[in-house]
């Protein structure tokens, strides 16, 4: 593991990550690979997640081709110095900025979207000039395989390494010296992450998860609501660092929200979602499992049922649920919505400031003024009006959480907003 990392940093400080043009043809070359090798990709994400080949494409891999055009585009004019304002003092002299690479960065990926997760910041850290080691998440194998078979085709080898394998590895990882560490996954490994990070003072961008709330106000177009909410939720079978996590409203509302979603599913996945080649399974047993569990005691007004051998769970909805509930104590991270009663605005905002600060925050009304209130008296990475996870499509807002779920954002920078 050592000489792994040795071998990147001397290949760092060889300078040769550094001038523009070796930078633009190494994400060339990495567009090359997603675009000769397509369908290996798409086949192994499907593998990993009994993902559906369109699926794959529109979550994974347009993103990541979509990021490196704009990239290409923009790398230019990002790796100019630019000029800082002068005083009296130094009024003869030339001031600027320079952007230099920081040295060599681990990326540990995520397993939820194994592709884009893990790719995406090795798009910034090449744009950067950086040598990178990359440690895909070992839960999503068939992704972390073609990864690690791929990536040394395409790209400098000595500057770019992908090391595969599990908790043991990655511990070992860890003990290394690097200049920079990229994390996305859960909040115990975030802490983990964090802590060897502190021993050598290494800076650290953590995306981590949590519990983002979806406020539906008695004025708003619940037929769009409902829909859109269930597109976010069940996109990945639940398995989305920003869908919505639960459903604040008036008790008025739950009725009309599950019959409403109920439909939608049907319209999304057919008559048996089971058998829909666009509806994905948890990853893994494991998972699984921890899913069923946050059930128990649980009012199940839709859906419920599950399958251990396939680890199946149905687009599930739970209502009249207590704010003390174990699904509400932790980030839920598949396919059970539930809805907690409040009696009006007042008390949804009062809800969610009580908790931690979620990754994302969902409002659907047609009140702008009161859209604008609960941002103004709430705190979150990112907020969408009237829509869900949209916000993250932008690349020109920025993506992050607030304190307990970090940044991958400038923690001076507002959250991003989006109607």
């Amino acid at each position: 593991m050592d000489c792994k990392v040795q071998r990147a940093r001397a290949a760092f400080r060889s300078g040769r990550s550094r001038p523009l043009q070796f930078r633009l043809q190494q994400l060339e070359a990495l567009r090359r690979m997603v675009q000769e090798r397509e369908r290996d990709i798409l086949e192994a994400i499907g593998a990993d997640l009994c993902k559906s080949e369109f699926n794959a494409y529109s979550q994974e891999v347009i993103s990541i081709l979509g990021e490196i055009d704009h990239v290409l585009e923009k790398l230019p004019k990002w790796v100019t110095p630019k000029p800082a304002e002068k005083n009296l003092l130094t009024m003869l002299d030339e001031a600027y900025i320079h952007s230099e690479p920081l040295g060599v960065v681990l990326i540990i990926g995520a397993w939820n979207y194994p592709f884009v997760l893990t790719i995406q910041p090795l798009i910034g850290a090449i744009a950067a000039g950086n040598a990178v080691i990359i440690k895909p998440s070992e839960v999503s194998e068939n992704t972390a395989k073609i990864v690690s078979k791929l990536l040394p085709q395409y790209l400098d080898q000595d500057l770019y390494v992908v090391i595969n394998g599990g908790v043991k590895e990655t511990t070992e990882l860890l003990r290394q010296r690097f200049d920079h560490i990229l994390y996305t996954g859960n909040t115990a490994v975030g802490k983990i992450v964090m802590e060897a990070a502190a021993k050598h003072l290494t800076p650290v961008t953590l995306e981590l998860g949590g519990k983002s709330p979806c406020y539906v106000d008695k004025d708003c177009d619940l037929d769009i609501a409902c829909r859109r909410i269930t597109w976010g939720k069940y996109m990945n079978c639940g398995q989305t660092c920003i869908a919505p996590d639960y459903i604040l409203c008036e008790p008025s509302l739950q009725s009309q929200i599950v019959q409403k979603i109920k439909e939608t599913v049907k319209e999304f996945y057919g008559e048996n979602v089971k058998e829909s080649p666009d509806y994905e399974r948890i990853i893994n047993l494991h998972h699984f499992k921890r899913i069923i569990n946050l059930l128990e005691g649980q009012k199940i007004a839709y859906g419920g049922e599950t399958d251990e051998a396939t680890c199946y769970i149905a687009p599930t909805i739970l209502t009249d649920v207590d704010p003390e509930a174990k699904v509400m104590q932790e980030e839920i991270f598949g396919p059970i919505l539930p809805i907690v009663p409040v009696k009006n605005a007042d008390e949804a905002i009062k809800f969610i400031n009580d908790h931690e600060k979620p990754l994302a925050f969902y409002i659907f009304s047609r009140n702008n003024k009161l859209i604008k209130r609960m941002i103004d008296e709430t705190s979150s990475g990112g907020v969408t009006g009237n829509d869900v996870i949209m916000h993250f499509t932008l690349s020109s807002l920025p993506f992050g959480g607030v304190g307990w779920i970090l940044l991958k954002n400038d923690p001076v920078q507002p959250p991003t907003c989006r109607f």
